[in-house]
């Protein structure tokens, strides 16, 4: 049973599934996995009729720490301050910079087929009022408080301290305040300018009352605040909060000890690494998610996250990489066996229902959009570098019929996230120029044995030309094993033919995206490279090259 299905068939009554976010700068790609896992759990527990409610939410009344981000002259005055006052700093006009940050973000969502039931904003809760029980029962319980966080995760808190954080009254900073001597109504507030070392506050000392969005609870407090202000069952979190005596255990046992409710049912997630360490942006590893969204549709983006369980680490580096073709020939893959068809290597055993879950709508036929055409991304990569090629029509002609609409769709979007993939992320022997008025010069350097089986494969290909790309790629093989050729060497006569350099692309893909007649007439030119090299002097095997089999 998929994973998702696990959870759905494990819990009893109604479910609210919550995930929130700190809008702290810039957000990679790997932070998209909570709002995937989200979604499939909501998506599992409605397939078995159970009422579920999911929420997103967006912590901006925490301290602004990124100075990175900012621009110079913000520094000093922004450092510290709830993340919901600071000014955007792009300027493209969203209220502040925790809007910018936070609706970019957001703005992915719909078109992963993520559809909370709402989002909330902490700005926009605390001065209502909503959270203010929570914070007089934590200011009333400090002493529990710090004796959880000495238990729980070895923290000492410093003498006098309370579980809120002030906005201070003169400067409005959030970060710099350390707050004390909780009376029942009021508590004192200092802004301290060596507080923190990345932020300097404006020494106010001073009485306040800490409600109606003038204070806010420390981040565990909060977060186990609002699971019992929306009645959260579910919220899955990331590795890093999940660790032992991290977090999560924190704001499980202030859940249960200081606001006397069960904790929500968790599911740790681990990370997309890039070999092998986290996504940050702000360290520079990872893509930015607006960026990512731009080269992989979203269908194949959920599969990205679905295909694994949440437990296990996703190796994911599009730069340089074939990352992103891997990712598009797994759908496709997938979508071959929801529509019966052949599938070589082995599937997972819950291939059915991760295709389902990758699909944008939740109520999709399933069996009719798996019988879709898809047209391979690395076929696509090869036919949108070739000069003069009617794409459209040569997709149409490989599928034996005119595209559905659905079809030209997938199309128009893969040849975006192929031009996107070429543009930012693609190895240098993705890219390809074909010789196509004379042979390369580089053929000289083939060795005989080479130029033998270049005969035999142009024979082989006149005969009877391959129908598709992997078809060529097992003709490649089979001509070479009959000639005793091996495949490192077969493979590179093929690159240097076409392309004058011993690697490339999948060779089968690449005859494939070429008319047969050009294909057998190079393969023979190559051949025989000296009646047509007009004299060119050229080795006889003393420079053979072997290039790399695929």
């Amino acid at each position: 049973m998929y994973w998702a299905d696990e959870l759905a068939s494990s819990v009893d009554g109604p479910q609210v599934v919550n995930d929130s976010k700190t809008p702290s700068g810039t957000v990679h790609v790997g932070s998209l996995r909570g709002p995937v896992v989200l979604d499939v759990i909501a998506r599992a527990l409605r397939d078995r009729g159970v009422p579920t409610t999911l929420l997103y939410g967006v912590d901006d009344m925490d301290p602004m720490d990124a100075q990175a981000l900012l621009t110079p002259d913000a520094i000093e005055r922004e450092m510290g301050r709830p993340l919901s006052q600071v000014p955007d700093q792009v300027g493209d006009c969203h209220a502040s910079y925790a809007r910018h940050h936070a609706q970019t973000f957001i703005d992915i969502f719909d078109g992963l087929g993520i559809r909370p039931d709402r989002y909330y904003w902490m700005s926009d809760i605390y001065p209502t009022g909503e959270v203010d029980g929570f914070i007089r029962t934590a200011l009333d319980r400090a002493e529990v408080v710090r004796d959880l966080y000495r238990r729980v995760s070895k923290v000492e808190r410093p003498v006098g301290w309370l579980p809120v954080q002030a906005v201070c009254p003169a400067c409005g900073k959030v970060g710099t305040t350390f707050t004390l001597d909780w009376d029942g109504e009021t508590v004192r507030v200092e802004c301290r300018p060596d507080y923190v070392t990345w932020a300097r506050g404006c020494g106010f000392d001073g009485r306040i009352s800490p409600f109606g969005g003038a204070a806010k609870l420390y981040w565990n407090l909060e977060w186990a605040a609002q699971w019992s202000l929306f009645g959260v069952t579910i919220e899955p979190c990331g590795k890093d909060l999940a660790t032992a005596g991290g977090s999560r255990d924190r704001a499980d046992a202030i859940a249960r000890e200081v606001f006397e409710r069960e904790p929500p049912r968790n599911l740790a997630y681990e990370f997309l690494n890039i070999g092998g360490r986290k996504m940050s942006t702000s360290k520079g590893r990872g893509a930015a998610a607006h960026e990512i969204v731009e080269v992989v549709p979203p269908e194949q983006l959920r599969l990205l996250f679905l295909r694994p369980r949440p437990n296990q680490a996703i190796e994911f580096d599009p730069d340089g990489t074939d990352a992103i073709p891997r990712v598009f020939d797994e759908f496709d893959r997938l979508a071959a066996a929801a529509a019966g068809r052949e599938v070589k290597g082995e599937l997972p055993a819950d291939a059915d229902r991760i295709f389902r879950y990758a699909l944008l709508d939740p109520a999709a036929d399933v069996a009719a959009e798996a019988a879709r055409y898809r047209p391979a991304f690395a076929h696509l990569a090869l036919l949108a570098q070739i000069p003069g090629v009617d794409v459209a029509a040569r997709v149409a002609a490989e599928k034996g019929s005119a595209l559905s609409v659905e079809e030209r769709r997938i199309l128009e979007d893969r040849l975006a996230a192929v031009g996107g993939w070429l543009d930012s992320y693609a190895p240098e022997r993705a890219r390809i120029e074909i010789r196509r008025d004379a042979l390369p010069p580089e053929v000289t350097a083939l060795g005989e044995d080479q130029r033998v089986w270049l005969g035999a494969f142009a024979r082989a290909a006149e005969a009877a030309p391959p129908p598709s790309g992997d078809a060529w790629q097992a003709l490649i093989f089979e001509v070479a094993e009959s000639a005793a050729l091996p495949a490192g060497r077969a493979f590179g006569a093929l690159y240097v033919a076409f392309l004058g350099r011993t690697n490339g692309p999948r060779a089968g893909w690449l005859l494939a995206s070429l008319e047969p007649g050009f294909v057998v007439e190079r393969l023979r030119a190559a051949a025989g490279w000296r009646d047509h090299a007009d004299g060119a002097s050229g080795g006889t095997g003393a420079h053979d090259t072997a290039g790399a089999a695929e």
